[in-house]
């Protein structure tokens, strides 16, 4: 599930396999493609004609010969030729603005939503920081390749095309000799230190994304860096990568100079060359200066696009490289798909079913071994254990984030792998251990259990979950923004918005995944109040590590090493002595522990 190793340079197979993956974006506006293309025609017959024009100005004005009129019509000519090569670029512009912007926008939102699509397992591996700078890198890229092929490359081999042909047939034939020549000289020069300052390209993509990597982990665990005064050691591991991206700059930059420098040197022979060869001419009367004036002409307008073809082909190579790590994204396969036939999931009252599942993360370690117990409709079953024991991994694979690697999981007699993912997590609503909540309003995270909903339905939420009375109180109210992950918010108001929030979805079944572990014993028993009340009239799986939460609960099933060891009521399960026993009298003795100190604290 990892990406490729950005050391390894990218085959000419990979590149053309990226190009040609933009192609359906352009073919969605092929008439725009095709007046773009006209307009850059026009644009180079326009500027091409211009030394033509100048010649037949200069050779009018040459003072050796009689001055009969002022040459108006090509001065006329001279004036409309620029003016129409600049239009008719602007006009190419604007034609084509919409076919890049609506390509960026498209493949943008097809890595988000790919994004989504992909398994936990991908998203417990990824490097957030990295990754987002290989799609902001990435969309850049296409954004530059998109332009500078279509309209600089091709542009630029077309204007070569022109004045290698005037050459051709005005001229001497070493006119043209030269000129192909000096070109491919130039080509051959530009291509070869390109791909050998490819290197220097990739390391720097790898450094910057693995510093912006270090940089937001850091950031979004502000408060360890503080607990353990660890800023200077955070600020080492930063530079430290950038010292690395330094050195690949540093050597990127030497390297592009090396070869702006042997550019410069075969266009000034190509050019010497030839203006030797137009300076002999006039001398020898076969040339006039109006044709010396366009050869040099000629001369200038291949020398820019020449140097322009050579920074445009090192940039689509660093485009390329640049959207490698972003198409590598997309190639990413999903661990969990639906079938081709998979169906809406029907609920006619949500019972739950394991029978004889099996998983583990990693095939040299089972989790869950031969687990197999139902959830009656509208009853509620908690699910207790060491941690480690497999707990959470049940709630894992009923989402569907992962699928069972033995048996099945059936809910209403629907296995879940025969429904589509979209019906099954509409029906299932959780309130997890660790509620993290968008950097957004109060208002928003709880309308996010269901974003159409009404502002009344969403007030009634926060009234269910008995935090209203205190959103009410803040100066903002619904408006009040909760901070990255929600960290302006308490445990317990976080833990409130979340079930407001699973209330809004009103789903038939319900996990709690250890919903108040965290939380301290007042703030557990007014939120395990609330859940007990949402809870009735629901199929409910708690998995719980507080004992006391699930003594009402219609079945308990005690875990151990991916086993389920005991089953039963609270009643049954203290009667036959086991395991969970054992673990009653532990956190009850725990709990009378604390009650003592506080009480000690009081007095």
């Amino acid at each position: 599930m990892r990406l490729r190793h950005y050391g390894k340079p990218p085959s000419r197979q990979n590149d053309w396999r990226t190009i040609k993956s933009l192609l359906p974006y352009l073919w969605e506006f092929r008439g725009r493609v095709v007046l773009a293309l006209a307009f850059l025609a026009l644009a180079k017959v326009a500027n091409v004609s211009v030394p033509l024009v100048l010649k037949e100005i200069v050779d009018a004005l040459d003072p050796t010969k009689s001055l009969l009129a002022l040459p108006v019509f090509f001065l006329i000519a001279y004036g409309l030729l620029r003016l129409g090569n600049s239009l008719f670029g602007e006009l190419r512009d604007v034609v084509f603005a919409k076919v890049t912007q609506r390509s960026i926008r498209r493949v943008a939102l097809k890595v988000f939503e790919h994004l989504h699509n992909l398994s936990l397992r991908f998203h417990l591996e990824r490097q957030t920081g990295g990754m987002s700078r290989d799609i902001e890198r990435g969309t850049a890229g296409i954004r530059f390749l998109l332009n500078f092929m279509l309209f600089n490359i091709l542009p630029t081999l077309l204007e070569i095309g022109f004045v290698a042909i005037i050459l051709l047939v005005k001229y001497d034939p070493w006119f043209f000799i030269v000129t192909i020549a000096t070109l491919a000289g130039y080509v051959v020069f530009t291509l070869i230190v390109t791909e050998w300052r490819m290197i220097f390209r990739r390391n720097m993509n790898e450094m910057d994304s693995k510093a912006n990597t270090r940089a937001i982990d850091s950031l979004l665990n502000y408060e360890t860096v503080k607990y353990f005064n660890n800023e200077k050691f955070e600020a080492g591991r930063y530079d430290e990568t950038l010292q690395s991206w330094e050195k690949a700059a540093v050597r990127n930059q030497t390297s592009l100079s090396f070869l702006n420098s042997g550019q410069g040197a075969i266009i000034a022979a190509g050019v010497t060359l030839l203006m030797f060869m137009a300076g002999r001419g006039v001398v020898q009367g076969t040339m006039s200066i109006g044709d010396l004036v366009l050869v040099n002409a000629f001369l200038i307008q291949l020398y820019m696009p020449l140097h322009f073809l050579g920074f445009v082909y090192r940039e689509i190579r660093h485009s390329l490289a640049d959207m490698e790590r972003m198409f590598g994204l997309l190639e990413q396969g999903g661990e969990v798909a639906d079938k081709p036939d998979a169906r809406e999931l029907k609920i006619t009252g949500g019972e739950i079913r394991f029978e004889h599942v099996g998983f583990g993360y990693d095939s040299r370690r089972q989790v869950l071994q031969e687990v197999s117990f139902t959830v009656p409709s509208g009853h509620k079953v908690a699910v207790v254990g060491a941690s480690g024991a497999g707990k959470s991994t049940l709630s894992r694979l009923l989402f569907r984030f992962y699928d069972a690697t033995a048996g099945r999981i059936l809910i209403d007699g629907q296995d879940i792998r025969d429904v589509t993912q979209k019906s099954l997590r509409r029906t299932i609503g959780i309130v997890p251990q660790d509620t993290v909540l968008f950097n957004d309003s109060i208002y928003y995270n709880i309308a996010y259990g269901r974003p159409e909903a009404t502002r009344a339905e969403i007030i009634e939420a926060a009234r269910s979950a008995h935090i209203h009375d205190f959103v009410e109180t803040l100066p903002d109210k619904y408006d009040t923004l909760v901070g990255e992950r929600g960290l302006k918010l308490s445990g317990g108001e976080k833990q409130r918005v979340a079930i407001a929030r699973t209330l809004l979805k009103n789903p038939p079944i319900l996990v709690f995944d250890e919903a108040t572990s965290a939380l301290d014993s007042r703030t557990e028993k007014a939120i395990q109040a609330e859940l007990q009340e949402i809870a009735t009239n629901h199929t409910t799986l708690v998995i719980a590590h507080r004992l006391s939460t699930i003594m009402d609960a219609d079945q308990i099933l005690v875990m151990e090493h991916g086993h389920i060891v005991e089953r039963g009521t609270h009643g049954e399960l203290l009667a036959q002595n086991g395991a969970y026993a054992h673990m009653w009298a532990l956190q009850q003795q725990e709990q009378k522990q604390e009650e003592q100190r506080l009480q000690a604290v009081g007095n």
